[in-house]
C-alpha cells in the first residue's frame, strides 16, 4: 500500500453561500517523496486549492490530510502554523531589514538559539549559499532570494512543501535552472511537494505527476508523458502546447479523417474527435500513397526541428520533423501519422470543433472565477 503524505479528498470551496464554487470537488494524493503540480490557467482555482490545504483558507466542504491527521473539514480547521507545512510563495517574502541567516532562522523562533543557528546553516548548505548567510536580501539576485526562501522553508524540516508560482519572477534562463535545481534539491532529501503553475513546460519537468484543473474542477491526473501523449479532454489536450485536431468517423481501432485513415489509441465509433500532436506527424512526397495531397504554407526552422504549416482540404495542420527535412512553402505534401490519434472525450459535440492545428488555448471561464 502507498504512503500518501498528503490527501484531499472533495474539497471545494465558495467565497459566499450564493456563489458558485472556486474549488469544486477536488480530490488527489501526493506519495511520500513525490512532486505534485496543479496545472491551470489564471482563474481555475488551483492556488486556492494550495491555500487550503496551506490552512489560509477554510474549506467549504471535503478534507484535507497528512498521513493519518485531519487538518481540514467541515468540523477541523488546524491553523496553517500547526500543520507542519512549509510554504515557498511567489514574491519570496523575505524580510528586507535581516540577513540571509536570519532570514532562514525565522521559522525556528521555537528552538533553541544555538540549534536555531545550527539548522539555519544547514539550509543554507543545502542550497548552495552558506557564503551569503551575512547579507541582505537587495545584495542577492534572483535566483539566490528564491533559493534563501526555500531554506527557510527546509530549515524546520517539514514533511509537506507548498511551492506557489515559485519561479515565475525569474528571467527564463536563470528559471529552468533553478528549478533543476530546486527538484535535485527535493529529490535528494526524499521530500514531498505540491508545486502550483500555470506554465505547462514547468509542469512537465517539474513534476512526477500533475493535475491538470479548469473552472476549479481537475480534468485529469497522471504523468507528464500520460497528460500530454494522452489527454482525455479537448481542454486537456488544447492547454498543454499545440495539437492537431480532427473530426474522424471511427470504426473499431481506425477512423476516416482529412488527411486519411489513421489508427485510433482505443475502438470508437461514429463521429469522434481526435488529437495528433505535431510530432506523432511527418511529411512525405506527394506521389507516395501516405493520405491525401496538402500544401506546404508555412516553413519555421528551429535549429533541432522544424515546424510545418500544412493546407490540406480547407485546414491547416502543424508538422515537427528533424532539422534535415527540405520542404519549402508552396511544395507539394503528403501528411503521414506516425502514431495513434487519442480520443478525445470531449465537452462539445464534436461538428462545433473546427479541424486543424490549435495553439495551447485560454480557459473561458477563467475571467468569471477567482483570480489564482
Amino acid at each position: 500500500m502507498k504512503d500518501n503524505v498528503l490527501s484531499v479528498e472533495n474539497l471545494s470551496k465558495r467565497f459566499a453561500p450564493a456563489a458558485p464554487p472556486v474549488v469544486h470537488e477536488v480530490s488527489f494524493d501526493v506519495e511520500d517523496g513525490e512532486i505534485f503540480a496543479l496545472l491551470g490557467p489564471s482563474g481555475c482555482g488551483k492556488t486556492t486549492t494550495l491555500r487550503c490545504i496551506a490552512g489560509f483558507e477554510r474549506a467549504t466542504e471535503g478534507t484535507v490530510r497528512t498521513r493519518d491527521r485531519v487538518l481540514e473539514s467541515p468540523d477541523e480547521h488546524v491553523s496553517p502554523e500547526e500543520r507542519g507545512i512549509g510554504l515557498v510563495f511567489q514574491d519570496y517574502a523575505l524580510f528586507p531589514h535581516l540577513t540571509v541567516l536570519e532570514n532562514v532562522a525565522f521559522g525556528l523562533r521555537d528552538r533553541p538559539p544555538e540549534d536555531r543557528t545550527r539548522r539555519a546553516r544547514e539550509a543554507l548548505k543545502m542550497v548552495g549559499l552558506t557564503d551569503f548567510d551575512d547579507r541582505k536580501p537587495h545584495a542577492l539576485s534572483g535566483g539566490q532570494q528564491q533559493r534563501v526562501a526555500l531554506a527557510r522553508t527546509l530549515a524546520p524540516e517539514p514533511e509537506l512543501i507548498l511551492l506557489d508560482e515559485p519561479f515565475s519572477n525569474l528571467d527564463a534562463l536563470l528559471r529552468q535552472g533553478t528549478r533543476q535545481e530546486v527538484r535535485a534539491l527535493l529529490k535528494e532529501k526524499g521530500m514531498s511537494a505540491v508545486l502550483v503553475t500555470h506554465d505547462q513546460e514547468e509542469a512537465l519537468s517539474f513534476a512526477d505527476r500533475v493535475a491538470v484543473m479548469r473552472g476549479g474542477q481537475i480534468e485529469q491526473i497522471g504523468t507528464p508523458e500520460d497528460v500530454y501523449y494522452r489527454p482525455r479532454t479537448l481542454f486537456v489536450a488544447q492547454f498543454l502546447g499545440r495539437t492537431n485536431l480532427l473530426l474522424s468517423d471511427a470504426a473499431g481501432t481506425e477512423a476516416d479523417t482529412a488527411i486519411g485513415r489513421i489508427r485510433l489509441d482505443r475502438p470508437s465509433s461514429g463521429t469522434v474527435l481526435v488529437s495528433l500532436r505535431p510530432e506523432h506527424l511527418t511529411l512525405e512526397p506527394p506521389e507516395s500513397d501516405a493520405g491525401p495531397r496538402g500544401t506546404v504554407v508555412g516553413r519555421a526552422f528551429k535549429g533541432h526541428d522544424i515546424t510545418y504549416r500544412v493546407e490540406c482540404d480547407g485546414a491547416e495542420y502543424l508538422v515537427h520533423t528533424h532539422n534535415r527535412m527540405s520542404y519549402e512553402p508552396g511544395d507539394p505534401v503528403c501528411i503521414r501519422p506516425q502514431e495513434a490519434a487519442v480520443v478525445l472525450e470531449s465537452r462539445t459535440h464534436p461538428a462545433d470543433v473546427p479541424g486543424g492545428m490549435t495553439e495551447a488555448a485560454p480557459d473561458p471561464e477563467a475571467a468569471a472565477a477567482e483570480s489564482a
